[in-house]
Order: structure tokens, then C-alpha cells, then sequence
């Protein structure tokens, strides 16, 4: 019996260990043979072996076929595992508490997968994502290169990040860490030194141009950017850096030393030519700057007056034709003016400005009055647009026709008719605003005048300018208009005269802009915005709204210069005593008017800076678009009573400005279309 249950032991365990079932106080082997086993029965034979719960993605399906000979410990068991699902196109995200969930590598690079470290980097085919650093290159540049050897359907992604120049790469760990090895091998500094060579004799910034000139006539296109030598001036000290490779440094350090060569005469000439500045804005500046430089000099070497007005002989001459500069000077003399000339010679920013004025006023009035007319009496009012009864009566009474009788000098008599004068009543009608109706019968009569108005005004002008910083300019939208400021006649009214004076009214902006350091804006702004109300006895009354003051605005930041906000509400009531504060029958006795104006008004300033061209040209384009937009929309709408014709619209930003003719164009067409024919019959012909 005992040799029997030796023997039964025996028999269980090598079965046990074929099956992959641990036994207690054995080390567990597995036995990897699974043959047109289903993929959802091979995942949960491997999760009951490793004890791990297995939650499989329900759209994997398929067979496996695999065989392993030799028998594996736990982890060349597991690692097996995640070989086939690698090659059947899936992956594995670890859970806490022994759960592994199965899923899609597409769908794993998405989900909570590990992430590695240097200590930890994971293994074989286990889903990672590795965070690595990098020092010395850019990671911009980088990862197109990196991207070539990952296989993006098969889970794996590399992106980076700029502002920390890292890289982010997910994948299986042998792919993944093979991708760290070569980022840290590529990572590396260059073993560049930089070399300074400090001059005597002539100016840092002019060798570096004649280095740089020489530099761009050899052929570096094909050479690494590494190996091409840079070329740096320091004007502070007036030496020359270089860096690149140790031969190329040699090599431009000798040709720098073999050009840094005394002048064989002690004066210098030469002439510069301005890109930006006024040749004669320049002269003053530099001519001052001379001066000073000839008695530092002197001092320095300890001379006496007339050995500093030795040094401090040059002459700085401005060429207007070609905008240059052209100068006598010691050598030293010399790089100290070309130092200032290329420090003021720079391309000056320039400054859109935008002012924006926007007026909303709304006015409403209500006019209601009852006027008598009474034998003895009546009763009127002139408050609010009320025109007053006795007026109209007035008018009435000498628009009426008449009939008169005349009596000729044989005695007999002739009826006369004559009509009235209308004048009277007409000027009084003018004053009426609204409804007017009366009655008059036996010297009784009334009036009832009743009137609304509501007027509304909407204004908004945006008047625009672009001028240099530091330079002023001015913008005026409008006409003139004459006004009288006196006249003179003389007792026989011999020679009268009158004297007249125009005046600017419309839209004025004057800005002086100051660019300071950053993107602010200083800006002195006399902004102005005037119009013609009317006419009076006097002369003509103008409108006027005026703005002065300076101040700091951001770039392309809008700021509120000054703004009104006006409500005003006016009532006047005119009454008969005692009557007219009888409830509901007082309405017959007063008059009562209201009137209630509401304006805003505001001022807002928008600057914008600009310092390329390609700024310029994207808020020319602005501008040009919002106008051509706006004739496009014009010619859609046609011409009235002209149907046929079109508007003119301006051509597409950026093309040619010069348009022809539409009927020029079609001759040119047919013309063309011409001699296309006739070359194709002479070929045809030969």
C-alpha cells in the first residue's frame, strides 16, 4: 500500500505540473501546448494558472496554435502570454487586485497602462509609457525621426512636448525602451568650444559681414549643421566669437587675423549706406559724437589741447541722392561712428491707430394743450410746440375773402370781391407739430392741440491712422464751411466789405505714438468730431465734441478716453387758476408738455503696433476685405432703373491692381484664341 501511494503522488504531479497546476512546496512550472485552442479559452486557462481574474474585450476572437517544448517558471509563463497576444494584435492593462484586463493595442495605449521609469522600465511585451527628458536636442525634430519605427496600428505612439523638450512614448517595453536607448545616444552635447579673437584694428560688426559673405559663397548646404562655424561679434570689447568644430575655428581665426591689419595711412574713408534713417538727421548726431570720442582719446593718451584737436579732425558729409553717409575719421574713430550709425540705422516700428466715437441718443416729447375762445375773453398757451390760439384766429380772420361795394360816379354800384391774406395763417400753421382741432361759432371757440415726436440717433466713426513711432499725424474726414467773422460798411455804403473765415468741421485725429519698452503704447491723441446744426440770426452754430490727453495703452488693447451719459426730463404745465386743478375737467384748462433725451457718448482709442511686414500686410487685408466685401454686397443689390450694370468692386487683395476694360478683355480673348488656331494650322501644314 505504501509503495502503491508513493506511486499515485507520483503520477498526480506529473500531471499537474502538464496542466500548469502549482503544487504546494514544488516551484510551478507550466507547459505552454495549446493547439486550435479558442483565444477566450487560452486567455482564462492563463488567468486560472496565474490566478488572475481576466476580463477579455468582448470583440477578440480566433484560435491559437503554440507549442513550447520546455517547461516555464511563472514569469517566462506570463511573458509567453503577452508574446501571442502581441502577434494576434492585443495587449494587457494590469488592474489592482489581480485583474488584467484583454483588450485591442489600439484601444491599451488609451487606457491606464503603466509608466515606466529608469528603474522601472518594464519587459518584453508588456504596454508602457516612458516620459524621457531631453537635454540637447530639439524634441520638435525628434519625433518624426522616432515615429519611423513604431507601428502606430499596433498601439504604439510618440509625441512630445515643447515647452518642457520632453518625449512621451507608449508601446510595448522592448520597443519602447529600444526607442530611450537611441534618444539618450542621440541626446548628447556637442563637443563645440568657442574661440575669441580680439581685434586691433578693425571693427567686430564689419569683419563678421566680410566673414559671414565669405562663409555664404562656400557650399554648406550639405554639411551638418554642426559642422558649420558661427560667427558672432561683441561690440562691447570688440572681438569676434566663434564656435563650430576645432578646424574650422583655426581656419576662420587666421583669415580674422590676417584681415585685422593696421591701415597704411592714418586717415579713413568710407561710406555708408542708410537703410532706414535720413542721411542729414544723422550728420548732427554723429558730428557731436566725433568730438567727444577726439577728446577721450587725447585725454587717454595724455596730450595736450591741440594733440585732441589732431584727434579730434573727420569730416561726416550726407549724400541725399543715394541717402548715405560719407566719413573722414581716425581708425578707431571710425568703428566708434559705425557702431552708432548701425545702432540708429534700424527699421522703425510703426503704429495703427484706431479711434472709435459711438453716439446713442434718444429723444422723446408729448405735447397735449386745450385753448378758449370766449366774448369775453379766452385762454392760451405757448409752453412745449404749442402754437397759441390767437394766432390762428388772427390768420383766419385775414385769409377770409371779402366783398365790397363801390359806387361809381353815375351813381350805380359795383360788388367787389377780394380774397384774404393767407401769409399770416400759414406762418402760424408752421409752428403746429401734431394733430390741431377747433371750433368757432357765435364768438365762442376752442382749440385742442395734441403731439409726440420720438427721435433716435445712432453714430459711430471709426477714423483710423498709421504713422512711425515718435512721429505725428493727422487725419480730417470733412469740408469747410464759411463763417462770417465781420464786416465793415461806410456811411455812403461806398465800399462795404465782409470778412469770412472757413472752418474745419467733420473728423479730426492728430496722434503722436511713443512705442516703450514691451508692447505698450504712449499716445498723445487730439481727437475731434464737429458738424454744422444750423443757421440763427447771428451766423451758423456748430456741434463739437473735443478730446486731448495722452496716454499708455497695450497693443491691440481698447481703452475708453472719455464718455457722457446724459438723461434729462423736462414737464411744464401751463393752467387756468383753480379750473385747471379740477379733476379730469382741469384737462380743458391746461396745457401740459414733456419732453425726456437720453444720449450716450463715448470715446474708445485701439492701437496696434507693427513692426513686420507681415503684420502690415494682415491688417491691410483686414481693411481692404471689410471694403471689398462691401461693394461686392452693393453690386449684388444692383442699380436702380440701370439693370445690366454692375458696380465697380476692387480686385482680391494681392493680385494685380490694374484691371481691363471687359470689352477690351474679350477682343484680347478673341484675339488670342486666333492665333492659336493659326499656329496649329501651320504645324498642321509642315
Amino acid at each position: 500500500m505504501k509503495a502503491k501511494g508513493i506511486k499515485t503522488l507520483f503520477c498526480g504531479l506529473l500531471v499537474s505540473l502538464w496542466l500548469g497546476v502549482s503544487v504546494p512546496g514544488v516551484a510551478a512550472e507550466y507547459a505552454a501546448n495549446f493547439k486550435g485552442t479558442d483565444m477566450t479559452e487560452f486567455i482564462n486557462t492563463i488567468g486560472r494558472n496565474l490566478h488572475k481574474t481576466m476580463i477579455i474585450d468582448p470583440s477578440i476572437h480566433g484560435k491559437v496554435n503554440v507549442r513550447s517544448y520546455d517547461m516555464l517558471n511563472e514569469k517566462q509563463y506570463y511573458q509567453f502570454f503577452l508574446n501571442v497576444l502581441e502577434v494576434y494584435g492585443l495587449a494587457t492593462v494590469p488592474m489592482p487586485d489581480g485583474v488584467i484586463k484583454v483588450v485591442p493595442a489600439q484601444e491599451a495605449k488609451t487606457s491606464a497602462i503603466a509608466i515606466g521609469s529608469a528603474s522601472h522600465p518594464g519587459e518584453g511585451d508588456e504596454m508602457v509609457t516612458r516620459i524621457v527628458p531631453v537635454q540637447n536636442v530639439s524634441v520638435a525634430e525628434l519625433t518624426p525621426i522616432l515615429r519611423q519605427l513604431t507601428n502606430s496600428s499596433g498601439g504604439s505612439s510618440v509625441i512630445h512636448y515643447a515647452p518642457s523638450n520632453v518625449m512621451m512614448i507608449t508601446g510595448r517595453a522592448a520597443v519602447v525602451n529600444r526607442m530611450v536607448d537611441i534618444i539618450h545616444q542621440v541626446d548628447r552635447a556637442d563637443d563645440q568650444h568657442v574661440d575669441i579673437v580680439r581685434l586691433k584694428y578693425a571693427s567686430a560688426n564689419e569683419m563678421v559681414r566680410v566673414v559671414n559673405s565669405v562663409l555664404s559663397k562656400t557650399d554648406q548646404h550639405n554639411q551638418p549643421r554642426a559642422l558649420v562655424p558661427t560667427v558672432v561679434a561683441d561690440d562691447r570689447t570688440n572681438s569676434i566669437l566663434i564656435s563650430g568644430n576645432a578646424p574650422a575655428r583655426a581656419r576662420l581665426a587666421k583669415l580674422i587675423n590676417q584681415l585685422d591689419g593696421e591701415l597704411q595711412n592714418s586717415g579713413d574713408t568710407r561710406v555708408f549706406y542708410l537703410k532706414y534713417a535720413h542721411a542729414s538727421d544723422l550728420v548732427k548726431v554723429l558730428k557731436g559724437v566725433s568730438q567727444t570720442l577726439g577728446k577721450q582719446q587725447a585725454k587717454a593718451k595724455g596730450g595736450s589741447a591741440e594733440s585732441a584737436q589732431s584727434d579730434a579732425n573727420f569730416s561726416i558729409e550726407a549724400f541725399a541722392d543715394t541717402n548715405s553717409l560719407v566719413i573722414t575719421a581716425k581708425p578707431q574713430t571710425m568703428r566708434s561712428l559705425a557702431k552708432v550709425i548701425q545702432q540708429l540705422d534700424i527699421r522703425r516700428a510703426q503704429v495703427h491707430v484706431e479711434a472709435m466715437i459711438v453716439e446713442v441718443s434718444d429723444s422723446n416729447s408729448a405735447d397735449l394743450g386745450v385753448q378758449w375762445v370766449t366774448p369775453g375773453g379766452g385762454t392760451q398757451f405757448s409752453n412745449g410746440s404749442t402754437v397759441s390760439v390767437s394766432s390762428i384766429a388772427e390768420g383766419v380772420y385775414n385769409a377770409r375773402s371779402t366783398t365790397s361795394t363801390e359806387y361809381t360816379s353815375n351813381g350805380t354800384t359795383t360788388s367787389v370781391s377780394s380774397s384774404g391774406d393767407a401769409s399770416d395763417l400759414a406762418s402760424a400753421l408752421s409752428g403746429v407739430s401734431g394733430a390741431i382741432v377747433g371750433f368757432y361759432k357765435d364768438g365762442w371757440g376752442a382749440l385742442i392741440q395734441a403731439s409726440k415726436t420720438n427721435s433716435q440717433t445712432n453714430v459711430l466713426a471709426t477714423p483710423s491712422i498709421t504713422t512711425l513711432d515718435n512721429q505725428e499725424a493727422s487725419f480730417l474726414v470733412g469740408e469747410e464751411v464759411p463763417v462770417k467773422t465781420g464786416s465793415t460798411t461806410s456811411s455812403s455804403n461806398s465800399n462795404p466789405f465782409t470778412t469770412v473765415e472757413r472752418k474745419e468741421v467733420g473728423i479730426k485725429l492728430t496722434v503722436t505714438p511713443q512705442i516703450n519698452d514691451g508692447d505698450a503704447v504712449q499716445l498723445k491723441i487730439k481727437a475731434e468730431v464737429s458738424k454744422v446744426n444750423g443757421e440763427t440770426s447771428v451766423d451758423v452754430t456748430f456741434s463739437k465734441r473735443d478730446l486731448s490727453t495722452t496716454v499708455l495703452v497695450d497693443n491691440n488693447q481698447t481703452l475708453v478716453l472719455s464718455g457722457l451719459i446724459d438723461n434729462e426730463v423736462e414737464q411744464s404745465v401751463s393752467k387756468v387758476p383753480l379750473l385747471g386743478d379740477i379733476p379730469y375737467l382741469g384737462a380743458l384748462f391746461r396745457s401740459t408738455s414733456s419732453k425726456q433725451s437720453k444720449r450716450n457718448l463715448m470715446i474708445f482709442i485701439k492701437p496696434t503696433i507693427i513692426r513686420d511686414s507681415d503684420t502690415a500686410n494682415s491688417l491691410s487685408a483686414r481693411k481692404y476685405t471689410e471694403i471689398r466685401a462691401l461693394e461686392l454686397y452693393q453690386q449684388d443689390q444692383g442699380i436702380d432703373l440701370l439693370p445690366g450694370e454692375k458696380t465697380p468692386v476692387l480686385s482680391a487683395f494681392g493680385s494685380s491692381q490694374q484691371q481691363v476694360p471687359e470689352s477690351v478683355q474679350t477682343y484680347l480673348d478673341k484675339l488670342n484664341k486666333k492665333k492659336e488656331s493659326l499656329s496649329i494650322d501651320v504645324q498642321g501644314k509642315q
